[in-house]
């Protein structure tokens, strides 16, 4: 097994630090209900991304499981949506 590849079942080490910043980043209610409404809006217009997003946002309230890879994108798109906020 090559010690560079994510075994079957295992989760990319980066997820556990994914799911403390989105726990951190929802706090500001104001700003998590902006964003969810955004998202969900935009994928009712069929936008790839951000029905995935949704989906993400949807099953994360629920407690339900999601994966690492998912965790990540949503934690990526957030932050790329905050950083462009800034600008």
């Amino acid at each position: 097994m090559d010690r560079t590849e994510i075994k079957e079942g295992e989760y990319h080490p980066s997820a556990d630090n994914a799911l403390q910043w989105f726990n951190h980043w929802k706090q500001d209610s104001k700003k998590y209900f902006m964003a969810r409404e955004a998202i969900s809006s935009t994928a009712l217009a069929g936008n790839r991304l951000a029905e995935i997003c949704s989906g993400t946002l949807d099953r994360l309230e629920k407690g339900e499981p999601v994966s690492d890879r998912y965790l990540l994108g949503l934690c990526w798109f957030l932050k790329e949506m905050d950083e462009d906020d800034g600008r």
